[in-house]
């Protein structure tokens, strides 16, 4: 991968030990574009709008995005980022443990890009991680960020 051209990855997820596995994960696949994560929704609009302590956050290229954290909920998150004019065409990968058939539809009405269920291993997170990498940062191009 082109280690200039990635982006800042976000997640959105109140379980710390996912947050640090993925960041492992994604070290284990060598993206170097940076990781930050929120521990909920209400955080993460707050990132994304850089109010309060985010005021200096720089915009990420790509959210990673759990449907089930306090305050604000992902399925809630999701809804205002895709509502936002200035956000919308930042991608949004739902990665979650859920595995209903509701939550599956309405994460794409609500404009989400992916729908990923958490592995179950670690082996199968790092290649996850492989996987939403190449198809984000090498196949298809992304917006600028602005």
């Amino acid at each position: 991968m082109n280690r200039l051209e990635e982006p800042i990855i976000l997640m959105a997820d109140d379980d710390e030990d996912d947050c640090l596995m993925v960041r492992d994960a994604l070290a284990e696949v060598h993206v170097s574009g940076g990781f930050s994560t929120v521990e909920d929704g209400e955080e993460l609009m707050d990132l994304l709008h850089r109010r309060g302590r985010f005021k200096e956050a720089p915009r990420p290229g790509l959210i990673l995005l759990d449907l089930n954290m306090p305050r604000k909920d992902g399925r809630e998150a999701l809804e205002e980022i895709k509502r936002d004019p200035d956000l919308r065409s930042i991608p949004v990968v739902v990665l979650t443990t859920s595995d209903s058939e509701t939550d599956i539809k309405r994460c794409y009405e609500l404009g989400g890009n992916a729908y990923i269920r958490k592995p179950a291993t670690y082996e199968g997170l790092v290649e996850m991680m492989r996987a939403i990498c190449t198809y984000w940062f090498q196949v298809v191009k992304l917006p600028p960020s602005g």
